[in-house]
């Protein structure tokens, strides 16, 4: 009673977190009412919850694989929910795993290596009746949290949710009436208790319980928003929207690794242009957005819109060439996507730094540095993205230089495909011209023969060229020539780099098609 009196009296939401979220009335809704088609399941999901269920317990798929099997799609994620808890979800499979604090889940793996698949197992949850708080946040107050059910921060975002209930408490726990639906495989019955199925067939993004009160519980939710409109076009539901505005701050508060997976998740859904409207239409990029995007911020205009001229075309482009990728259910990669939004700043810096009198190499690599700790700060931490990003800009000044025995070395690394899909929309761009995209895919497709013309064109072309006003530099062609720190289209045409030119090695594997080891952008 006393700690209820103390968060009254300090304006702490959490303690009547319970009476935000009603609960529903629970309906059985059968096979021939939803519609949904056994053949869209995922058969790895079907048997976790039926290894649950002859074990004693209840499991359903639930969320948003319910919510697109309503709507006829695949989901690309399959979520089990049930009454055991993770030690006892653990106990009944051979490999499952326990990960999380703020949310204790389990997760169930089948197969090994790339193709190995989640499904990921939550235990229901109860609405909770009280909450401890904590004056930090998930890294300032580890101690605090430790032993913790269920705590808050000062502004109430939840940051640990892990108190065991009903079913009927775990769906008012969850944020969209669309996504707290339950599918019971082996019955073929959908169990609603909040009006879901109807939302779903309306389009309508409606909130359990009350708007404001649940974005501050988890501000990401308000993302989750933008992905599911821009995903589904689905509409959000006056009430729902009328807070989203007024709440955008409270996304500061939310970690920034998690706000970065939010952000991919979100251009990742096929609909990626959709969702740079939706955001702009919220009020989460452009001026007035407080930073939220760090990264959307360096791509777009203060009005949240894409840039005009080549920088605006190059990301729509990119962006397009992603949505296509995802429709056509084709891998994309998260390094490559934001190789793309964050080039023109790099682009910029670089420029900066090589006219105050740095090798082009050494910049590009400050330029890239700078960006990094600019826009996605200890994210870039996270090991081979940031080394994939890394590696697809400074491969941009190599694919300058089409001569010596460089040429053959870059087509055969691993990340070749990736830089030149970014070269090649360079030049749809207009950024740089198309003829050189054109040589790079015509060497990296062509016989051995066809690549000796290409060079012996390549250096033809070099030769015509005037000569750099530049101090002699004979004695070093010969180095320069087998060497990454050259300058980019710097006159390579001394007698001493055509000799070196006739001992040209041969490269590995030497076959046509070799060059390109890779799917585009993977």
């Amino acid at each position: 009673m006393i700690k209820k009196f103390i968060d009254k009296l300090l304006g702490k939401p959490a303690a009547a977190a319970g009476k935000t979220s009603p609960l529903g009335k629970r309906v059985e809704i059968p096979s021939d009412v939803h519609g949904i088609d056994p053949e869209l399941l995922d058969e790895r999901a079907v048997k976790v919850v039926k290894t649950l269920t002859d074990a004693g317990f209840e499991a359903y798929i639930v969320g948003g694989a319910v919510r697109d099997l309503l709507l006829g799609v695949r989901p690309k994620d399959f979520d089990v929910a049930t009454n055991a808890t993770p030690e006892q979800v653990k106990g009944l499979f051979r490999r499952a795993f326990i990960i999380g604090r703020r949310f204790r889940i389990v997760h169930v793996v089948y197969g090994r290596g790339r193709e190995h698949e989640v499904i990921e197992v939550s235990t229901f949850r109860a609405l909770p009746t009280e909450s401890d708080a904590v004056e930090g946040n998930e890294k300032t107050s580890k101690r605090e949290l430790e032993g913790k059910s269920h705590a808050v921060d000062a502004s109430g975002r939840v940051l640990r949710d892990n108190v065991w209930g009903p079913q009927v408490e775990d769906a008012a726990r969850r944020d969209f009436t669309v996504n707290a639906m339950y599918y019971d495989p082996q019955r073929r019955l959908v169990v609603d208790y909040h009006g879901g199925l109807a939302d779903a067939r309306a389009k309508l993004l409606r909130m359990i319980g009350d708007p404001e009160a649940r974005y501050r519980e988890d501000p990401v939710r308000i993302v989750r928003a933008v992905r599911f409109a821009a995903k589904l076009g689905f509409t959000l539901e006056p009430k729902t929207l009328a807070p989203v505005k007024q709440s955008i701050a409270l996304l500061r508060n939310v970690p920034a690794s998690r706000l970065f997976d939010e952000m991919i998740k979100l251009l990742q859904t096929g609909h990626s242009l959709a969702s740079l409207v939706q955001l702009k239409k919220l009020g989460l990029v452009g001026q007035g957005a407080g930073g939220v995007f760090a990264v959307l911020d360096a791509m777009l205009s203060d009005s949240g819109d894409l840039p005009d001229g080549v920088r605006g075309k190059f990301v729509r482009q990119a962006f397009e060439d992603t949505d296509r990728r995802v429709q056509e259910g084709r891998g994309v990669s998260p390094s490559f996507m934001l190789a793309c939004m964050l080039w023109h700043e790099v682009l910029d810096r670089w420029t900066r730094i090589r006219s105050s009198g740095e090798p082009p190499v050494p910049a590009l690599a400050q330029a890239i540095d700078a960006v990094f700790d600019a826009r996605i700060g200890d994210i870039s931490g996270r090991g081979k993205l940031a080394a994939d990003m890394r590696e697809i800009w400074m491969m941009q000044t190599r694919f300058e230089r089409r001569s010596g025995s460089g040429v053959f070395s870059l087509v055969e690394q691993p990340r070749y495909r990736a830089g030149f899909d970014f070269l090649r929309l360079r030049a749809d761009a207009g950024e740089i011209d198309p003829a050189l995209a054109d040589w790079w895919e015509d060497f990296a497709l062509g016989s051995d023969d066809d690549r000796q013309a290409l060079l012996a064109d390549a250096r033809a072309a070099q030769q015509r060229q005037p000569r750099a006003v530049r101090a002699p530099r004979a004695e070093s062609a010969d180095v320069a020539d087998d060497t990454d720190e050259a300058e980019a289209g710097e006159s390579v045409a001394e007698a001493p780099a055509k000799k070196r030119r006739r001992r040209r090695r041969k490269p590995a594997g030497g076959g046509e098609g070799a060059a390109a080891p890779t799917p585009a952008a993977e």
